[in-house]
């Protein structure tokens, strides 16, 4: 009776040892490999796709942040030198800014003595052509997003396809096996779409509401400004 169960433990033993070396064999690296010529081309796209992605938003982000920073006394001398009448200074205090801010603020100056509704307008030009340098590819965060996942589900198909081919191949028996791996490896580029799908997803409405954010305190200044002109001598 003990050497019975002493065998039926090295049985299951056995058996789950078996069990775990089969699991270790999957990998995403053997899965790309064994995936065709048509899935790993799916997958090095979706690889660049995603390198283009993280480098466009870091890229985005580092501008965006920089172009926020301005001096909280930067309004507070432009006040100064217009109404102390030394219109040049605060010229040359904005041009020596490089931000959107101060750019908006320098056309502002460069155009007093003009109607206010020149100078707002003048102010407005400004704000959106900074606005359009801010969001430069932003859009194409946008373009990834959507367009990884339907990338990785057309390696799904491919590689469905190539299973199903396989399985017509071999006289029309269904090897379970073969139809398994087809399947591993098809949804390897569905998983890999939607990785990067999401990730590019997640950055572009980050950038969007850092870029947001920039846009209505360039407004805040530029209303600041105008109500600055407004004052009475």
């Amino acid at each position: 009776m003990l050497l019975l169960i002493q065998q039926n433990a090295a049985a299951a033993q056995e058996i789950v040892d078996e069990t775990i070396s089969e699991e270790k064999t999957l990998s995403i690296f053997n899965l790309i490999r064994d995936g065709g010529l048509g899935g790993q081309i799916i997958i090095a796209l979706l690889f660049v796709l995603l390198i283009i992605a993280l480098y466009i938003y870091f890229e985005r982000f580092f501008t965006i942040k920089a172009a926020s920073k301005i001096d909280k006394n930067f309004m507070n001398q432009i006040k100064d030198n217009i109404l102390n009448g030394n219109i040049e200074a605060a010229k040359v205090l904005s041009a020596s800014n490089d931000k959107p801010v101060a750019r908006m603020i320098e056309k502002g100056i460069s155009r007093i003595g003009k109607p206010l509704d020149d100078i707002n307008k003048a102010i407005e030009n400004t704000g959106k052509l900074e606005i359009y340098k801010l969001e430069k590819n932003v859009s194409v965060l946008a373009t990834i997003a959507g367009a990884a996942p339907m990338i990785g589900f057309l390696g799904t198909v491919i590689g469905m396809i190539v299973a199903i081919h396989e399985i017509a191949n071999s006289g029309g028996q269904i090897d379970i096996k073969l139809l398994s791996d087809g399947l591993y490896t098809a949804m390897t580029t569905t998983v890999a779409g939607l990785i990067v799908g999401i990730i590019s997803y997640i950055a572009y409405n980050h950038l969007v509401v850092k870029t947001n954010k920039l846009v209505y305190q360039m407004e805040a200044k530029s209303v600041e400004f105008l109500d600055l002109l407004n004052e009475p001598v």
